[in-house]
């Protein structure tokens, strides 16, 4: 008897301890879902469907009152486009942030218009020099190969043969002659964008300039 007890007793307790539990799950489901149905009818349940997780659905308490919202899902297309648009935003983020400290360290280096200017004039005055260089070296080795070419035209009028090295020397030269030329083209055309560019990068310094001694000024 005293074990057929114990054996009750067990039961009542395992039957309050479910019961408890079954009133924890009630009291904690007091929330419920409601999404809009093909037709834009609300619909209310106590469990989530296929069709909310693709329409999107509210979580609301049981006063009614909506607790968080929670966008339908994205298919493969959406999540790939959606995708896609972050990564753009992000990379303009990463541009402004870099702009915005390339801006930083160009008031840091040209504390007046004075230096950011002479600075630019400098630049501009280098590419100049360095064409200049390669323009005297260029006159030089067209020279040495317009040597070479009338060394060969004089033995081909006097019927007799170029020798090899002489036409691999030619050869060479004018390998050297033209790699001179599209460095001297390159040079001006550096020289030419930094003195087109000075007034465009003289109207942005003054623009951070200002936009700087007004943050200053706040």
């Amino acid at each position: 008897m005293r074990a057929v007890r114990y054996l009750l007793a067990g039961g009542a307790l395992c039957i309050g301890m479910t019961a408890a539990a079954q009133s924890n799950t009630s009291n904690n489901s007091g929330t419920r879902f409601r999404w809009k149905d093909a037709s834009g009818a609300s619909v209310f349940s106590d469990s989530l469907t296929p069709d909310a997780l693709k329409a999107g659905y509210d979580i609301v308490n049981g006063q009614g009152l909506v607790i968080r919202h929670v966008d339908r899902q994205l298919n493969a297309d959406e999540r790939a486009a959606a995708r896609k648009v972050a990564e753009q935003k992000a990379a303009e983020e990463r541009a402004r942030e870099q702009r915005q400290r390339d801006d930083a360290q160009t008031l840091n280096a040209y504390p007046d218009e004075a230096s950011f200017v002479a600075a630019k004039t400098a630049e501009v005055d280098n590419f100049e020099q360095a064409a200049r260089t390669t323009r005297l070296n260029l006159q030089g080795q067209e020279k040495a190969l317009a040597d070479l070419l009338n060394r060969a035209g004089d033995l081909e009028r006097s019927k007799q043969p170029v020798p090899p090295y002489l036409n691999d020397r030619i050869a060479k030269q004018r390998d050297t002659v033209s790699g001179l030329r599209a460095t001297l083209q390159r040079q001006q055309a550096a020289k030419d964008e930094a003195k087109a560019g000075m007034d465009a990068q003289l109207k942005h310094y003054r623009e951070i300039r200002s936009a700087a001694e007004s943050a200053g000024g706040r």
